[in-house]
């Protein structure tokens, strides 16, 4: 067998749980072919022994089905320590890059936004986390199909559910269908503080979360408890949407936290029957604004019936329909994300230390980058 054979039955063996192959994700590192022996060096993210073994299985049945008589497939994860350039507060220390995503109000697609996003970073090969932080309305399991699931513990922490490749908690999986948090805000920040502290995140690369709406408690707490390396604000084109995106906007200024861009989701809808794109509730109206805030538009997401449908099934869009239109925008949304992430880390990561509550006896415990134009914390 030539390389060229064995790179071609490669790009038929697909990464467990998604849709790509092992060539397209890059994750085939070397390849050498000794007589009828063939060894392949597979480098993955995963560090999940059945991703192993299914790997292993399939590349060596599929090299022996084209003529290879000996297949040895070295299969490991990578050994480059994955440093970060970011500076402060970390009770995450595990996580490399921390990605927020927020909105001004809410009903615009910040959780779907959140999901997608996430399995897209997960598709090109990263290791992904993602984190519902919206306490009140935590929706993330339903739209990964993890509803009727429950973490396992393991001691006083709690292994966060893998579904389409991401890492996923939620307090929607921690309590009742239906139950109701009446909630102050200081049991939702130490909420959020038990969410990075007291999960058993694996090292990940980018760990995504999914903020509630508005500019309170909860943005706050994670701003001071991790080095946010980038904040993601959902609007839709709506005058309405976009002045309460101003505020996220804002916010993300105030807390020091770079922006990675404005997602605009109900840009258009594309009809599912002659696929014609049209902008019933505007198109483009989030660009101005994004300018304002020295940023730019991350994604137009459309309005298409499969990302309804998808959400309420518990089969993205993204993972379940690649070849359409909206998925397409999220990869790309990705690619875009990642590209800014590296960017800050090159330029000398982010840092929390200006936030943090420890000003001078007399002075507000909340940083005056951080007090809201009332004079308070939040």
């Amino acid at each position: 067998m030539t390389e060229n054979q064995v790179k071609e039955v490669l790009s038929t063996v697909t990464y467990p749980g998604f849709t790509k192959d092992i060539v397209t994700f890059g994750f085939v590192k070397d390849i050498e072919i000794d007589g009828d022996r063939v060894t392949v060096k597979i480098e993955i993210t995963s560090s999940a022994p059945e991703v192993k073994k299914a790997l292993e299985e399939e590349i060596k049945t599929k090299l022996e089905m084209a003529g290879a008589c000996e297949v040895i497939p070295i299969i490991v994860q990578p050994t480059m320590p994955r440093e970060t350039s970011s500076r402060g507060k970390n009770i995450a220390p595990q996580v490399k890059n921390f990605v927020m995503v927020s909105s001004g109000k809410g009903g615009v697609g910040k959780s779907t936004t959140s999901v997608n996003l996430a399995i897209a970073l997960a598709m090109e090969g990263k290791k992904v986390g993602l984190l519902d932080a919206d306490i009140y309305g935590p929706n993330i399991p339903r739209m990964m199909g993890i509803e009727d699931m429950r973490p396992e513990v393991v001691g006083n922490k709690v292994k966060p559910i893998v579904a389409y490749g991401v890492e996923v908690m939620s307090m929607g999986v921690l309590m009742e269908e239906g139950q109701s948090l009446i909630w102050r805000g200081a049991m939702v920040m130490k909420a959020i503080e038990q969410f990075l502290r007291d999960i058993l995140w694996s090292d990940l690369d980018i760990l995504v979360i999914d903020m509630p709406p508005g500019t309170g408690d909860a943005q706050l707490t994670l701003a001071q408890s991790v080095p946010v390396t980038a904040g993601i604000t959902v609007t839709t084109p709506q005058k309405v949407s976009l002045d309460d995106s101003r505020r996220s906007l804002d916010m993300f200024k105030k807390l020091n936290i770079p922006i990675a861009g404005i997602v605009e989701n109900m840009s258009g809808f594309i009809c599912p029957n002659c696929g014609t794109e049209s902008d019933i509730f505007g198109r483009g109206t989030a660009e101005a604004v994004a300018r304002e805030y020295d940023s730019g538009l991350l994604a137009q997401i459309p309005i298409e019936p499969a990302i309804r449908e998808g959400g309420d099934s518990g089969k993205p869009i993204t993972y379940h329909y690649p070849d359409s239109e909206t998925a397409k925008r999220y990869m790309k949304a990705a690619e875009k994300l990642w590209s800014t992430i590296e960017r800050i880390n090159e330029e000398g990561g982010v840092s929390n230390e200006a936030i943090q509550p420890t000003t001078p006896p007399g002075v507000s415990a909340c940083s005056t980058s951080a007090k809201s134009d009332s004079g308070g914390c939040g």
